[in-house]
């Protein structure tokens, strides 16, 4: 007879299966208890948080009892193993199946001991994951120093001992709107490819209004499939399939021209494979996040080239935005921070990176290049150029400092918002403005430049000021250096979505510029995360 299986109400009936004659019912249930405990104490020696809860509790079950709370508890946590793959988790990790196996197996207080300590760890872990995510941020990229928001396992035990388990585990996941709909266009994709994807791709390089043949009607069929076009029998690209071609354009963060060059095709012919993929790592990626993220706070996406302000979830703010230049020591990293305050008409402080790396060279061939920096001492003294020989120092001895002064051309306009953080990445304005037309725009050295930095500004200050305009142009008008504290700090949050979704519901993706999407979802197929057949 299975223990589990009658759900352990009848120690009578094991007693007397296990006992011998000579010991008594009553020395048979105070060794069975011995031995439960025994086992369990050891199943969770290993983690001292884990072994102190079952110390305090007398080493009382929270799985493997005869009451009615343990069958719930059991019942709800094998539920949530089985459906483990709806939050891109690896079903295997928690492996339900082979857990009911080992219940029905149980037949002594020793394996019963055993089952309960597995059984725990296997739901730290699970409540690990869908809270907080499969993966550590910094060991797959050492530029996401993310941090993330982990929970203490003995305070989650603690609260699902006294909670509703199927109510407490469905509140582990991130609760955000963001999340549920990412889920949901998950499910749709995983949907779409059962029935055969989006048809054939496009062969050709480039398909310009106006041809006609095979590849205008598969890129015909793939906007249709896609949702970007009704259906249409013409072979020819006409104007339906080039404003098509424009809202899918539109809908991937690329230039809207209507014309399906290579780099539009690449997105077209990206599989539904790849799409679920784009999904399940902003899943992870939303995991890692999962924490309040404030009433108001700065959104800034790298890979959509955009900054908002969010209040309660709207965006009431929206600009574009340049981000770092792909090169290894010039990505914008990913993190969160408060901003505190902003400068107008700020000095640039030149980052001895490029002090050294870029202006060091220069100075080198010619003591006056770079005219419009000033070089500092370390009293912030000016120093004479004339007066010293650059070709004596190397990047690692180069003594000095170099400011550029408040000014129109200042590498930082006339604005910069700081969240001061270790890594020295702040939101500035700009003079390069032309770059704010291009459809990637990588090419800081890390710092996100904004588009419309004074209207960010006004929206910043609106909540402390009843003319933020006023206000803010008075401080500019003086052309010099001042600093504006916010009287509310805001979070601001630098993150990388390649996949995201609207108020609407509907699916957003971006090129993987830095390719760290690439290494998350390496790391997560390593973990078990798998995809479902995609046939077209």
């Amino acid at each position: 007879m299975s223990l589990v299986a009658t759900l352990w109400t009848s120690r009578k009936v094991l007693c007397a299966a296990a006992a011998v004659g000579v010991i008594s019912l009553a020395s048979q249930a105070v060794s069975q208890s011995i031995a439960f405990k025994q086992a369990l104490a050891e199943g969770v020696a290993d983690n001292k948080v884990v072994s102190a809860f079952y110390q305090e509790r007398g080493y009382a079950p929270l799985w493997t009892g005869p009451s009615a709370e343990d069958r719930k508890r059991r019942r709800a946590f094998l539920a949530a193993a089985e459906d483990a793959t709806l939050h891109g988790l690896p079903s295997g990790r928690y492996d339900a199946l082979r857990l009911r196996s080992k219940m029905r197996a149980a037949r002594s207080d020793a394996e019963l001991g055993a089952l309960e300590a597995e059984l725990t760890a296997l739901f730290i872990r699970y409540a690990k994951d869908v809270q907080t995510g499969l993966l550590r941020p910094s060991r797959v990229d050492d530029e996401i120093v993310r941090k993330v928001p982990y929970r203490d396992p003995r305070s989650t035990l603690e609260a699902f001992a006294v909670s509703s388990p199927s109510g407490f585990i469905a509140s582990l996941h991130p609760q955000s709107r963001e999340y549920a709909r990412l889920m949901k266009a998950k499910m749709t994709l995983k949907e779409l490819s059962e029935e055969g994807g989006w048809g054939p791709t496009v062969t050709a390089r480039s398909v310009k209004p106006g041809f006609e043949g095979r590849d205008v009607v598969a890129l015909r069929n793939r906007l249709i499939a896609m949702g970007y076009m009704d259906r249409s029998t013409t072979q020819t690209y006409d104007g339906e399939i080039e404003s098509a071609v424009a809202r899918f354009q539109e809908a991937h963060g690329l230039y809207a021209d209507g014309v399906a060059g290579p780099g539009t095709l690449g997105e077209i012919n990206k599989s539904v494979e790849d799409r679920i993929a784009q999904i399940l790592v902003a899943m992870e990626r939303e995991r890692w996040i999962n924490k309040p993220l404030g009433e108001r706070h700065v959104w800034v996406n790298l890979t959509d080239f955009s900054a908002q302000i969010r209040d309660r979830g709207v965006v009431t703010f929206q600009t574009r935005s340049v981000i770092g230049a792909a090169d290894r020591d010039r990505r914008s990293p990913e993190f969160s921070d408060e901003m505190e305050f902003m400068v107008i008409n700020p000095s640039w402080y030149v980052p001895r990176s490029i002090a050294t790396k870029e202006y060091l060279p220069m100075l080198q061939q010619n003591p006056y290049a770079v005219n419009h920096l000033e070089i500092t001492g370390p009293n912030g003294q000016l120093v004479n150029r004339a007066a010293v020989d650059f070709n004596a120092f190397t990047a690692e001895t180069f003594p000095f400092g170099m400011r550029e002064p408040p000014n129109q051309g200042n590498a930082l306009g006339l604005v910069k918002f700081m969240f001061p953080n270790r890594y020295n990445i702040y939101l500035h304005d700009t003079p390069a403005k032309s770059l704010f037309g291009r459809e990637v725009r990588a090419f800081s050295h890390g710092c996100i430049r904004l588009n419309d930095p004074f209207d960010f500004a006004y929206a910043l200050l609106a909540v402390q000021s009843a003319n933020p305009k006023a206000t803010f142009h008075n401080y500019l008008n003086t052309n010099e250096e001042t600093r504006v504290d916010l009287r509310q700090h805001v979070p601001v949050h630098i993150i990388y979505r390649t996949a995201f979704t609207s108020a609407d519901g509907k699916a957003h993706f971006r090129r993987d510029v830095y390719g760290r999407d690439a290494k998350i979802w390496r790391a997560l197929q390593a973990e078990g995360v798998t995809l479902p057949v995609v046939r077209g």
